[in-house]
């Protein structure tokens, strides 16, 4: 059988320096590395700059917005009271934009910064799974932790060492990390230990010479989960009290923001975090639904401030960068005749906070309604695209977003950030101050 780089990968030592090999640095640039760790916040479905970041006057505010002026911010307190206690490290991006206004497409565009090609998808990686490979240590847990998500792209040609873990985020904790199912805990993990001895023994070769890429991501996830079983700092990153809970919201994205604060106080690997929150496309009855911008905003607001209280705290909230955005935002002005809002890819709005980013300031302006951008905010005079996000991502993680990775099945080449070797994006120095 030919021996492909996965073989090598997954089968010997030799894969780490044969992947290496077939790299092509950058233009030499210097990432700043102020944050150890990302909090993604992923608002799926695409929220409205109007009604969270970018709020104006209007008649199409409901009563009770309570719109207000705090320093540099307008906000409204009926939607974000809890964020407002985090404005001098709060920053805001109003002169974003994106590529894409269908979700799928507008979806993989922020999860990889590269447009959706059905010919190159199994060739471009989550841009979780490239701090993964570019950052992950030794620890024991995945240093890609995903939660909430549906359609995640993944680690793909990067491999199984680098795809997410997507654990749940209940208070008991993830259950299958222990089998104490033969008396006491130490039988049990010795009986573990030795059907694990013999799996190994018989998937051997399946193993050094995997069939195929399945097996192959496969293969390289295992022996990272069997490293979790057994392990109480493993288990206690996963539980949480009531207390907690409900201080964060005791909803999905509140929950994961949880264990993404366990995790990165426990310092064990674990160092992107995707939390989703879906419901954000709004279309219609945006103030009236099941799910309104009242929920997910109260859902949000609970779980970024909560987050941001405990890792100041604890002291690592200089070192995590939270990211808060979505894959475009909404028409801008009146509701549409269904008292929603459609989708609108020329402006919205980002937060961003911790991670050496310096707060209490506003990037960027738009008019009266929300339509256009009218004070780019920054030196390049532009738009802030998805591709300039997460160069600024990479170089506050310490990621060289220049590079590029020749060993891709079809041997195309993979750019981190297509067009970050000639300049044309560019981590934004603004965010830094």
């Amino acid at each position: 059988m030919h021996a492909t780089r996965r073989h090598f990968l997954f089968g010997s030592a030799a894969g780490a320096s044969l992947l290496r090999a077939e790299e092509i640095a950058g233009r030499g640039v210097t990432p700043r590395g102020t944050a150890r760790a990302v909090v993604f916040f992923n608002l799926n479905g695409g929220p409205s700059h109007l009604d969270t970041f970018d709020p104006k006057d209007g008649p199409w505010n409901p009563r009770d917005v309570d719109l207000r002026q705090s320093g540099p911010f307008a906000y409204s307190n009926r939607y974000f009271p809890r964020l407002a206690r985090h404005f001098s490290d709060l920053l805001i991006v109003r002169s974003a934009a994106g590529w894409e206004a269908a979700h799928e497409r507008a979806q993989f565009y922020m999860q990889t910064a590269h447009s959706q090609n059905p010919a190159l998808a199994g060739e471009t990686p989550h841009i979780g799974a490239v701090v993964a490979r570019e950052k992950g240590s030794n620890g024991i847990l995945p240093p890609f932790l995903s939660f909430n998500q549906t359609g995640l792209q993944g680690a793909k040609f990067l491999g199984g060492l680098f795809e997410p873990m997507m654990p749940p985020a209940t208070r008991t904790g993830i259950t299958t990390l222990s089998h104490n199912h033969f008396g006491a805990v130490a039988q049990s993990m010795d009986r573990f230990n030795r059907r694990f001895g013999l799996l190994e023994a018989l998937d051997a070769p399946l193993r050094q010479i995997p069939m195929n890429e399945a097996m192959a991501a496969y293969a390289g996830y295992y022996a990272r989960a069997r490293a979790m079983m057994y392990n109480d700092a493993v288990d206690q990153v996963f539980k949480f009290s009531v207390d907690d809970e409900n201080r964060y919201g005791a909803n999905g994205v509140g929950r994961a923001a949880i264990v993404a604060r366990n995790a990165i106080r426990a310092n064990n690997g674990a160092i992107f975090f995707n939390i989703t929150q879906g419901g954000w496309d709004l279309h219609d009855s945006q103030f009236t639904a099941a799910t309104s911008i009242y929920t997910l905003t109260r859902d949000l607001d609970m779980a970024v401030s909560a987050l941001a209280d405990d890792l100041k705290a604890s002291g690592e909230f200089k070192e995590t960068l939270i990211v808060v955005m979505g894959e475009f935002g909404r028409t801008p002005g009146p509701l549409n005749s269904r008292s929603g809002r459609d989708h609108y890819r020329n402006v919205q709005s980002i937060a961003m906070m911790g991670g050496g980013i310096r707060g209490n300031r506003i990037i960027g302006a738009t008019d009266a309604q929300g339509s256009v951008i009218t004070d780019f905010g920054w030196s390049g005079n532009r738009p802030i695209y998805p591709e300039d996000v997460t160069a600024s991502i990479y170089s506050a993680i310490g990621v060289d977003w220049t590079k590029s990775v020749l060993d891709t099945p079809s041997r195309r080449r993979y750019d981190f950030i297509v067009g970050a070797k000639d300049g044309t994006f560019n981590p934004i120095d603004e965010f830094w101050g």
